[in-house]
């Protein structure tokens, strides 16, 4: 009975050293291995045991050790079978749960733009005077500070020129929702640094992949920062100096913040989305829904080659569409010209209002043409005309090339169906928010429909692209268990 009880504790405690504890190297395996040397009774084979306590001791070791190799057998059942562990330590793959945590991060950013434009339609954006990053979580919760917010805004040209008629509760409505719109980006920090430096000290991703998500979270921050950057725009007190002049933020400004959100949310939402996509195939499934000869087979062929190019054009298009839209709000000029596809009757605005002299700040006039683009309304809204018609006919002749592709890659061609239809959707609205005059519902849904647009692009990319090093050392490792437990 000695000897069989002597021979369960070895085997046990050996297969504890040989089971992987973790899916992403074996450095945990040694770990354990090293926990059941050290914890392991003093009793030296040939040796009679000296008591019943020595006795007990190796038996309840033994069950420690078949317990740990039964657990480490239950977390790799997906990965591992009764073949050998790999001789190398396999690459590090993000599990799901980074995927998970980078789409819940990339919709939170989704929902800080759609809350940003409803701030700017709303014209509550120049409603908070003051930067506080860490005190500005906090409202005013007395009616003295209430009174004390209320005096600040009435030093702003907004105030001054616009608003000097309304009251503390008009007052306390605009400040909400600016206050919420920045308490939502302090709420993307947390949730994305937090568990980015989990993941990054217990190794659940890779060097690299750790450096590209803290670019991430540092773009965060700065984001932050350049929003403030953008307020103080529309609090210079030389706004109420000038005749005419409304009380906005720069459309520089504005541009460069929405830009700043779009990167953010394409890094989070693609890398989220490859994530995923690569977990599921390391675990036994197909890559885009065909075997992964069949799609390097395909990528390789010019027809997909030649759309793979126009889908990255395309995608940049749609980014410096949504770019000019900013400059749209940033001027009012979705206010001009309230009628599609015609503007004043005629499919483009006299010459001498698109590039007007009274633009130009240099005496020569040589800035005349470039501050038209950027500056002039009737310019501005022409241009985003332009940009969205193009990005319009370019969806559809991409959805058009992707019927030929169904067979060859049938994810990438339902892909670009759901980016037709949602470029269709991103058409309606833009034209209905003109023609009814930028109504707020109508105008958040058409920003929101940028982001939708660009999210089904990337979705488009990803399609084209083959599963990261990672994932296919994983597969292969897979390959490998699914064939040795059936040639069993």
């Amino acid at each position: 009975m000695l000897s069989s009880l002597l021979g369960t504790f070895s085997s046990s405690c050996n297969a504890a050293r040989q089971l992987s504890f973790r899916n992403v190297n074996l450095a945990s395996t040694r770990r354990i291995s090293n926990l059941v040397t050290k914890t392991k009774p003093s009793w030296t084979p040939g040796r009679p045991l000296q008591s019943k306590l020595q006795q007990k001791s190796i038996f309840a070791h033994g069950l420690l050790c078949q317990r740990r190799a039964s657990h480490n057998l239950a977390l790799n059942k997906r990965f591992f079978s009764q073949a050998p562990p790999p001789s190398q330590p396999l690459p590090i793959l993000p599990s799901k749960a980074v995927g998970i945590w980078l789409m819940v991060s990339s919709s939170l950013v989704f929902a800080i733009i759609v809350v940003g434009g409803v701030t700017r339609l709303t014209e509550s954006g120049l409603s908070i005077t003051e930067w506080k990053p860490i005190t500005g979580v906090i409202p005013p919760l007395t009616e003295r500070e209430w009174e004390e917010e209320f005096t600040k805004y009435k030093a702003t040209p907004e105030f001054k020129l616009l608003n000097h008629s309304i009251g503390l509760d008009d007052f306390k409505r605009i400040f909400y929702m600016e206050w919420g719109h920045r308490v939502l980006g302090r709420l993307i920090g947390v949730v994305f640094v937090g568990p980015l430096a989990y993941f990054a000290v217990k190794k659940r991703i890779s060097k690299s992949l750790a450096a590209k998500l803290g670019g991430l979270g540092l773009l965060i921050g700065a984001q932050g920062a350049l929003g403030w950057y953008m307020v103080k725009s529309g609090l210079d007190d030389k706004l109420t100096e000038t005749p005419g002049a409304v009380p906005r933020v720069s459309q520089y400004r504005l541009a460069a913040h929405l830009g700043m959100a779009f990167l953010l949310y394409a890094g989070m939402f693609g890398t989220g989305l490859a994530t995923i996509k690569e977990w599921k195939f390391a675990s036994g499934g197909n890559w885009m829904g065909i075997s992964q000869s069949a799609f390097s087979e395909a990528l390789n062929k010019l027809p997909v080659r030649t759309f793979k190019a126009r889908a990255w054009a395309l995608t940049a298009l749609v980014f410096l569409t949504a770019l000019s839209g900013a400059f749209v709000a940033g001027l009012d000029a979705g206010l001009l010209y309230n009628e599609f596809p015609l503007m004043g009757g005629r499919l483009a605005p006299p010459r001498d209002e698109l590039i007007s002299p009274a633009y130009a700040q240099k005496a020569d006039g040589s800035d005349k043409l470039w501050r038209n683009i950027f500056e002039n309304p009737t310019t501005v809204q022409f241009d985003h005309r332009v940009l969205a018609i193009t990005t319009y006919l370019g969806t559809t002749l991409l959805f058009l090339r992707s019927r030929s592709l169904r067979t060859m890659l049938p994810m990438t061609a339902r892909a670009t169906t759901v980016a037709f239809a949602m470029v269709n959707v991103q058409l309606a609205l833009g034209i209905s928010t003109l023609l009814y005059l930028v109504p707020v519902p109508l105008a958040a849904a058409h920003q929101a429909g940028s982001v939708a647009v660009l999210s089904a692009m990337i979705h488009v990319l990803l399609t084209l692209r083959r599963p990261g090093a990672a994932a296919q050392a994983w597969r292969a490792l897979y390959n490998q268990r699914v064939q040795a437990t059936s040639k069993k």
